[in-house]
Order: C-alpha cells, then sequence, then structure tokens
C-alpha cells in the first residue's frame, strides 16, 4: 500500500468530508441561522425529546456528510473511480458532472430513490 498517496486520501477525506459535515451541522445550530434544518433542529430542542431529536438528527448528519463527500468528488477534490457490476470504470469526476451532490440531495434525488431508512426532503416544496 502506497503510503503517502493512502495518507493524502485520509487527509483530504478528513478534511473536506468529516470536517466540513461537522462544521456545517455545527452552523446549524447558531442561533442565527434560518436555514430549514436549523429551524427543525431548534424545534427538537425546543421540545426537549432526545428520541424524536434523534430521529431526525441522525440522517439529517448522514445526509449531510454524504452531501460533503458528493461535493469534493463534484469539485475533483476527490478523484474516485468506481467500477460498476458491468465491469466498466467509471472516473466520476467526469462522469457526474459537478452534480453528484444534488442528485443526491434533490427531492427525487438517490436517497428518495435508493434509499429505505427517513430522511427529511427540504425542498420538496421548491
Amino acid at each position: 500500500m502506497p503510503a503517502v498517496e493512502i495518507e493524502e486520501f485520509a487527509r483530504i477525506l478528513a478534511k473536506e468530508v468529516r470536517d466540513r459535515a461537522i462544521q456545517s451541522c455545527d452552523r446549524q445550530r447558531r442561533p442565527d441561522a434560518h436555514s430549514p434544518v436549523a429551524e427543525r433542529w431548534r424545534a427538537l430542542a425546543d421540545a426537549g425529546d432526545l428520541a424524536a431529536a434523534a430521529d431526525i438528527l441522525i440522517p439529517d448528519c448522514v445526509d449531510e456528510t454524504l452531501f460533503c463527500l458528493l461535493q469534493a468528488i463534484d469539485q475533483g477534490v476527490l478523484r474516485i473511480e468506481f467500477h460498476a457490476s458491468t465491469g466498466r470504470a467509471l472516473d466520476l469526476v467526469n462522469e457526474g458532472a459537478g452534480e453528484l451532490s444534488g442528485r443526491y440531495m434533490s427531492t427525487d434525488g438517490w436517497r428518495a430513490q435508493y434509499s429505505v431508512e427517513r430522511f427529511v426532503d427540504d425542498f420538496d416544496d421548491l
């Protein structure tokens, strides 16, 4: 395993995906944040029901992390090649055309199409 290259991947993954997702979620907790996520989280905190809060917070944080991963791919920060079951190798930066993160989060996007777990669609009324 090429140590230098693996360490570069690890550094980019931690910084561009994990850290950005945590920073984004932290911004949602600020009192001056007014996004749909921030409003939802504030209402959950006011209700004081930890179980209900977890039901929303867990998928919100997972979706934010996946969004950050796909954005890093969209922006060419993480150059990832996917090998499909057909045997075809796809360069996700080129093949995704900068739209992977949007295709994941959109109302009829990948999480709505392929996931069986809960999520809140903040774009369904647009």
